[in-house]
């Protein structure tokens, strides 16, 4: 290699992040690379935990040690060198901030846009951009402050009007008879304490629900003379409900979520702005309607706008619009909230304001950005990273599906296996070099399900009638029970509007989703799923001590880091940072409880082994059980102690399914279930699925993988596109019909999938 070549590649030395075995291996820039192998064989470890990591602390380091004190510490990734890094954007999955400030029109800045050109072209002209802005004092309505909604309290939620104050008649957290607050309502000599609230006065009720924070004088013989006294709605919105609802403590947002009635505010109509904002119009069109519009209707409506006054900035508008529309999101309006959005439409969401850069020469890396994605969809979000490239930026991208695959310039390999079994390059060079290379991956390129030589009959149907929440068109549709059913069509047209909001809720039926799970930086697969306590108790009975000892949150906790391994530093600003605790070295268990074995293991190593190794130490009984689900469900890889916060989205939903596995529901819905799954690793998925049906339970799988449609009994689809133009049942049917005589996006692109 000539030393100007050497510009031209990343360098990975001897990289042994988790699984990875001594990685050396040459990427290179401005092309397109796509990292595969099965889940767990050392993707992530490498782009994510090497590559972009290594990039982000040399970058932090050219930071000022004051602006570096404020930023996470990270650590040096395990590697022996790794040269010509250029500066990365992780483009990930994460839902965007639960920030109900935060819309698709602010995180995409075409909302920014849309108001200075309001500011010039509106009429009448009501001042500068600000004046649009719901998130400043001039532009937001007055009223709901911006939020576009207001809570009222349902008051039957938050008191007992059958009884007195001294018989707790205040049921909400933080009145409880005896408590500071209580103390003071009683003593108020607004209120008699023993009367029943069903007979109060109505000064008596409004001074108790509704009166405003002022200081009172107490009754002498309380002791203390002045004292802040509000109503109990007053109280409950300053101190409970003024918090975003993900910062809340669990008990707190299980009473907001049962007693908070929400609606949209009068006064804006939940547009989130004043009146001046909502007068200035521009073709008799207001900015809240420009927000409220579908996002490819808008991409017309400012096509019709022409001044030469913001002629460059209606360009970079327009370009931002259709490159949603092309995404496939289209079906978003700007005023949507980021926190409602799916994991994979975020990422498009992130995407589509890196399209906009003027930064050349970065390096892109995408977390399977086809998730979500009908194959429609894909072939756009294929132009996309193509065009990003084209900009002249290097693009990593980890991805499965072989669309994707089949447009990368280079290609790498990890595997063979999960875990241990995984880690090496098993193969690096171009997609054809690949079919030949005879690799797990190589194999199964050209893979292709066929549909059911013969689909089961139906025991039963669910009736769904007249769905008609967000896009559903008054939709009528019968599930059959006792087969497997996908559902499916492009992103936006409804799928899980029908799925989640008509099905999930009802008796017997188990929603498995990739939402995070609560609490997860303590919880791990082990305690997850039930396995923990099972060995607790094996662990207790071989060594005649209590069980307790053998719980990383209970008695035998290492005291420094209680038991999490980590010590949290927590920064007043920034993301806290996480260092491995020096007493017991991340181990979470006292020195005392290391020195309990169970068959020559201690409760740390049981903890650290794989679901894989688990079950040849625990060869029969409960614990047994329980790694078989986990295996059965691809996770054989996934270590017992493992952080569930270090889950991707697809591990997460494949260990819920674990779970209710056992719980033997009639009705199982999956949202997705082939995130993160190699194309391997579908056939077994489709194996459970099968086993599911023929315990006699009914599958429901929301899905876009080809060989999910083609493996069903039945299929539902929706569309025909997103947005307004979906919400309508467009297909019901076998896959064999469908292929034989649909005419809709999924019937063309499955048709080609299986005659390929």
């Amino acid at each position: 290699m000539t030393h100007a070549d050497a510009h031209n590649v990343i360098e990975v030395r001897g990289a042994r992040e988790n699984n990875l075995a001594d990685v050396d291996l040459d990427i290179p820039k401005r092309r397109l690379t796509v990292f595969t192998g099965v889940s767990g064989s050392g993707k992530s470890s490498l782009v994510f935990g090497t590559i972009a990591a290594e990039s982000q602390r040399l970058i932090n380091e050219t930071y000022t040690a004051f602006i570096q004190s404020f930023l996470p510490s990270l650590g040096r990734p395990d590697t022996d060198t790794l040269r010509n890094l250029s500066a990365a954007i992780v483009v990930d999955q994460e839902r965007m901030g639960a920030n109900s400030r935060s819309t698709v029109g602010t995180a995409t800045d075409a909302y920014t846009m849309l108001r200075i050109v309001f500011s010039r072209l509106g009429t009448p002209h009501i001042g500068t951009s600000t004046a649009f802005s719901f998130n400043s004092a001039e532009g937001m309505c007055p009223e709901c402050e911006g939020l576009g909604q207001v809570s009222t309290i349902d008051v039957d939620e938050i008191l007992d009007r059958d009884l007195s104050l001294n018989e707790g008649a205040i049921t909400a957290p933080g009145f409880a008879v005896g408590n500071w607050y209580w103390q003071v309502m009683v003593s108020s000599g607004l209120h008699d304490p023993d009367k029943k609230l069903r007979d109060y006065t109505e000064q008596e009720w409004t001074d108790l629900l509704h009166r405003p924070t002022g200081k009172i004088k107490l009754d002498p013989g309380a002791g203390v003379t002045n004292v802040t006294y509000e109503g109990v709605v007053t109280r409950i919105q300053r101190t409970m409900l003024a918090k975003d609802r993900d910062s809340m403590q669990s008990h707190i947002r299980a009473f907001a979520d049962r007693a908070v009635v929400f609606a949209a505010c009068p006064a804006c109509e939940g547009t989130r702005l004043g009146p001046a904002a909502l007068s200035s119009t521009i073709g008799g069109t207001n900015i809240a309607q420009c927000s409220s519009m579908q996002i490819s209707d808008l991409a017309e409506f400012v096509k019709t706008l022409d001044d030469p006054a913001v002629a460059p900035l209606l360009a970079t508008l327009r370009q931002t619009l259709d490159s949603l529309v092309e995404i496939g999101l289209g079906y978003l309006s700007l005023d949507r909230t980021s926190s409602s959005l799916s994991g994979g439409e975020a990422q498009r969401v992130k995407m589509v304001r890196h399209l906009g850069s003027s930064l050349t020469d970065v390096t892109y890396v995408f977390d399977e950005p086809t998730v979500g994605l009908h194959p429609h969809d894909i072939q756009r979000m294929n132009d996309l990273l193509l065009r990003l490239r084209d900009k002249g930026n290097t693009v990593l991208v980890v991805e499965h599906k072989p669309e994707v695959i089949a447009i990368a310039d280079h290609v790498v390999d990890l595997g063979p296996g999960a875990g241990a079994d995984g880690g090496r390059v098993c193969y690096t060079g171009d997609v054809p070099g690949l079919r030949a290379s005879g690799t797990l991956t190589g194999r199964h390129l050209g893979h292709r399900a066929r549909p059911r030589e013969t689909v089961r009959t139906p025991k039963g149907e669910l009736l769904i009638e007249g769905a008609s929440l967000h896009n559903l068109k008054d939709v009528s549709v019968r599930i059959p029970t006792g087969v497997l059913t996908v559902v499916t069509g492009v992103a936006g047209s409804g799928k899980s509007s029908l799925i989640h909001g008509y099905l999930a809720g009802r008796d017997g039926v188990l929603v498995a989703d990739q939402s995070p799970i609560r609490g997860s930086r303590r919880s791990n697969p082990a305690t997850y799923t039930g396995l923990l306590s099972h060995v607790r108790t094996a662990f207790a009975k071989a060594n005649g001590v209590k069980a307790a000892l053998f719980s990383a949150n209970s008695a035998g906790a290492c005291p420094k880091c209680n038991g999490i391994g980590l010590v949290y530093t927590d920064l007043a600003m920034m993301a806290g940072v996480a260092s491995v605790c020096e007493q017991c070295e991340g181990k979470r268990f006292t020195p005392e409880v290391l020195t309990y074995t169970l068959r020559g293991k201690n409760i740390s190593e049981v903890l650290a082994m794989s679901v894989a190794e688990a079950r040849e130490f625990f060869p029969s009984g409960a614990p047994r059980a329980v790694l078989d689900r986990l295996s059965d469900t691809g996770l054989g890889y996934l270590r017992l102690g493992q952080p569930l916060n270090t889950l991707s989205g697809g591990e997460r939903q494949r260990v819920k399914l674990a779970i209710h596995m056992a719980e033997k529901a009639t009705t199982y819905v999956l949202d997705e279930p082939t995130t993160g799954l190699h194309l391997a690793d579908v056939d077994q998925l489709l194996g459970l699925l099968d086993r599911l049906v023929d315990d006699g339970g009914t599958v429901v799988v929301i899905e876009h993988h080809q060989a999910v449609m083609a493996h069903a009994d039945w299929i539902v689809d929706l569309g025909p596109g997103g947005g307004h133009d979906g919400g309508e049942v467009v297909f019901t049917g076998t896959p064999a019909e469908l292929v034989a005589r649909g005419d809709t996006l999924t019937a063309a692109h499955l048709r080609e999938y299986v005659g390929g």
